[in-house]
């Protein structure tokens, strides 16, 4: 999967900022005599660093509250999208992946494709970001970035944005183009809907996340958390448990919607009883539960 290296992501842009893009409210049209009527904005948003804005692009059943937000919709919406990929599973080390040769053989590039992470990018992110115009191929301005640079255009995180935004989170979660702007707020326990557990005491459930450190920031665990800055990271939804193991979707990850197994101990901790990850591929940092409108607040961790 690809991660953005550059300062802008890793460290001095900081968090994701959700500054106003107020929208007035629309003035339907009236004939002589009667009142004009006050047509409610489609979406109003916040993200955890920010300001309420309005969002003028999400579909009526998210902002109108069609069903309450649930883990069952939220897992069939990743499923959903992962079956689009043609439903791969990459369960090697994402250190030792090769790099594709050609543009032909990454599947963010195909048609078809390229115009749903441009969907990932448009209604998952607050509008005020510059990478509400992207697509799998398109950068700034609509123009093709070259295909061995598209770590400076990594969507992971505007995927698992897009599934909880589309999933019905509202104004609750903290929508960004990177994941460390979420994991830090809810460790700040700054995000209502999220909780930040520990992965040796808290067991994934389904419909939580699970993020891990990338590159230099792999050595990130759950007691440096909150960071300062940004620092590449990647998370999957949690969409299936069996003994030892938990599935995940992600996006970006081989350069698609990927399902990845997850080794886990027998009361589904990622790691053993010294606190060590039973996955040597990823550095699992920390465990986001997620509060769906059903459910209650965990318990505190014992």
């Amino acid at each position: 999967m690809a991660t953005r290296a550059t300062a802008s992501r890793t460290g001095s842009r900081g968090p994701a900022v959700a500054f106003a893009l107020l929208a007035l409210p629309l003035l339907a049209g009236c004939a002589p005599g009667t009142s004009p009527v006050t047509r409610t904005p489609v979406a109003q948003y916040r993200n955890a660093q920010g300001p309420t804005a309005l969002d003028q692009h999400v579909p009526a059943f998210v902002t109108g509250g069609f069903e309450p937000f649930n883990r069952t919709d939220t897992i069939a919406i990743a499923m959903r999208e992962w079956r689009l990929f043609g439903a791969p599973v990459d369960d090697d080390d994402p250190e030792q992946r090769p790099d594709p040769a050609s543009a032909s053989v990454k599947p963010e590039r195909l048609p078809g494709l390229w115009e749903r992470i441009g969907e990932y990018w448009w209604i998952g992110q607050d509008p005020d970001e510059h990478e509400v115009a992207w697509t799998g191929k398109h950068g700034e301005g609509g123009r093709p970035f070259n295909f061995t640079n598209d770590g400076q255009y990594a969507w992971s995180a505007a995927f698992i944005s897009y599934v909880m935004r589309v999933g019905g989170a509202g104004a609750r979660f903290p929508y960004s183009p990177n994941h460390a702007t979420y994991i830090n707020a809810a460790a700040a326990g700054k995000v209502a809907i999220l909780r930040a557990r520990d992965p040796a005491s808290t067991a994934p459930g389904l419909g939580d996340l699970i993020c891990a450190g990338r590159g230099s920031s792999r050595v990130i665990a759950f007691h440096n958390l909150p960071t300062r800055d940004l620092f590449p990271a990647h998370c999957g939804l949690v969409v299936a448990a069996a003994a030892n193991q938990i599935s995940i979707i992600g996006g970006n990850v081989d350069d698609a919607v990927t399902l990845t197994h997850v080794p886990t101990g027998p009361t589904g901790l990622l790691t053993d009883q010294n606190g060590t990850l039973y996955d040597t591929r990823y550095s699992w940092c920390v465990v986001l539960q997620v509060l769906y409108d059903a459910d209650s607040e965990p318990a505190a961790d014992e």
